[in-house]
């Protein structure tokens, strides 16, 4: 297995992230029937099935500074194996990925403590991310009324909503500029409002210079917000170009008419 490796040395200094052929597999258990070849070629072993899946196969993206890279494909299709690996958290097989810093991963996921307050978990959110007590207290009010929690903050975070618990999660993370963000499907749950102040605060770290990865399946999103938009089916990259472009593709091949 191969990790992430972060280094601040690319030979092209205007790269952020760089996938290089990377490759992927796990393996999953198959519910129904085998074909006789597959029962045959299992013989002797024990009675569970399995099938070998491509996760991810010869992916090749390098992305520079201030893009804010969106990436589509239907469900299964290994938009989250190629985050989780960007973010370290995947090991792959085969290639490479070089980062110029550690890539930070914001997806619907992301572990918030639900015994305790909001607030509290803005403090540990804070921690984590290299803040100090101080800079957590200066922060703590802005990051409230950014999630829209005003009224909630105070309570456990096992009485929110999966929207209240995206929406803080998303303003945990945004209240830090990051050279590289990965954001997961955080924004899927969110309400317009929201949704709007958060693509604004997107493009605000992509104008800083940041780079942003967004994965979603909100055609909207991905046009408003992205620079570049790539598109990953059963683990290869379809298409790599402008938002537009990318995005009336994948359309037509889903039969989707829609930017929703």
């Amino acid at each position: 297995m191969i990790s992430l490796s972060v280094s601040s040395t690319h030979p092209h200094h205007s790269i952020a992230v760089s996938v290089q052929s990377v490759g992927l597999t796990y393996t999953t258990s198959v519910d129904k029937k085998p074909t006789l070849k597959a029962r045959l070629k299992s013989f002797g072993r024990s009675g569970k099935f399995s099938r070998t899946v491509n996760a991810l196969n010869d992916v090749n993206i390098d992305v520079h500074y201030g893009t804010v890279l969106g990436i589509i494909g239907s469900n299964g299709s290994g938009k989250s194996s190629l985050m989780t690996a960007i973010a370290g958290l995947n090991p792959i097989e085969s290639g490479a990925i070089y980062a110029s810093a550690r890539p930070m991963l914001l997806g619907v996921g992301a572990v918030l403590l639900p015994a305790i307050s909001g607030l509290k978990n803005i403090l540990l959110g804070g921690l984590a991310m290299g803040y100090t007590r101080k800079e957590i207290n200066a922060n703590a009010e802005a990051i409230t009324k950014f999630a829209g929690l005003e009224e909630f903050i105070d309570l456990p975070m096992k009485t929110y909503s999966s929207g209240m618990s995206a929406r803080l999660r998303f303003a945990i993370a945004a209240s830090r500029d990051h050279d590289i963000l990965i954001i997961d499907e955080a924004l899927a749950v969110g309400d317009q409002e929201f949704r709007n102040r958060s693509e604004a605060r997107m493009r605000e770290m992509r104008d800083r210079a940041g780079t942003v990865f967004l994965v979603s399946h909100s055609m909207k999103s991905i046009l408003d917000t992205c620079t570049r938009v790539i598109w990953i089916e059963k683990g290869e990259l379809i298409m790599d170009g402008k938002p537009e472009k990318v995005v009336r593709a994948y359309n037509k091949h889903t039969g989707s008419n829609t930017v929703d």
